[in-house]
């Protein structure tokens, strides 16, 4: 996940603004994996292989 996605992305409950919590890995081209978190409620996304998985709540993923 290239970090200038952050500019857009948004956590899927309450549309606030998501911040990397965590970086596992990296290479060129981006994060590969770590967590994001959500500015407001605090909910965390995992990086999986560079794709965030921003499901939300009662998804059945969570």
């Amino acid at each position: 996940m290239r970090r200038s996605l952050l500019e857009i992305l948004a956590c899927p409950d309450c549309r606030a603004p998501v911040e990397l919590a965590g970086v596992e890995s990296e290479d060129d081209a981006g994060v590969v994996a770590g967590n994001l978190k959500c500015t407001k409620c605090s909910r965390e996304f995992p990086i999986i292989d560079g794709i965030p998985h921003m499901l939300p709540a009662g998804s059945g993923d969570d």
